[in-house]
């Protein structure tokens, strides 16, 4: 009897626990990490550029900076999404294969100096209200607080509602998919400032 009562709760565990897997999708990623999707064509081009190479660098068409290569993946992945190059936001390569970038298109600082001075391209969202940010708008970061930005990402997915809400984003340099942004700013680097940008027609 005392076997049999056993094996029956054990079984009533297994099936909850098969329950619940099946509830969350269970297949190898926590559940942060199952791709959310843009209803908008341009974000979600944007969004399958970003999931192809966050990993995987184009270098060959866009080359690639070692240890700040960041600014460099999310400007490829604005191009993916549209928008289309200026005098100071730039890339081109010469006639020797040479790639050649303006100082917005690898700068986190100047990137954010560039967005700044570009309000029909981008906005800030404070971070006490982030219920206009969306998928493919950017984030950054001033790891030290020193007033320079020291790391760019592309919000790649959105958790919750108001004051709960949780951002993750993709990037390189540090390579990341779903890297969470209050993790970064509390444990990796506890007290860094962030600054979200919500950017405006995907191919202004």
């Amino acid at each position: 009897m005392i076997g049999s009562e056993i094996t029956r709760r054990l079984r009533a565990i297994l099936a909850a626990v098969t329950v619940a897997a099946a509830a969350i999708g269970l297949s190898g990623c926590s559940p942060e990490q199952i791709e959310q999707r843009s209803d908008d064509a341009s974000i979600q081009a944007q969004l399958d550029y970003v999931h192809a190479h966050w990993n995987s660098y184009n270098d060959a068409e866009f080359g690639s900076l070692p240890d700040s290569d960041c600014v460099n993946f999310a400007s490829q992945s604005l191009i993916a999404r549209g928008w289309q190059m200026d005098d100071d936001w730039s890339f081109d390569t010469d006639a020797d294969g040479d790639h050649e970038y303006s100082d917005a298109w690898v700068s986190s600082t100047l990137f954010e100096r560039y967005l700044r001075a570009h309000p029909e391209r981008a906005t800030e969202v404070a971070a006490a209200d982030l219920s206009t940010l969306q998928l493919g708008d950017i984030v950054q970061f001033d790891w030290d607080d020193s007033g320079d930005e020291d790391h760019t990402g592309i919000v790649t997915r959105i958790v919750g509602d108001g004051a709960d809400r949780q951002v993750y984003f993709a990037g390189h340099t540090l390579d990341s998919h779903y890297r969470s942004v209050t993790n970064a700013i509390t444990e990796t680097y506890p007290g860094a400032r962030v600054t979200y940008w919500h950017l405006a027609a995907p191919a202004s």
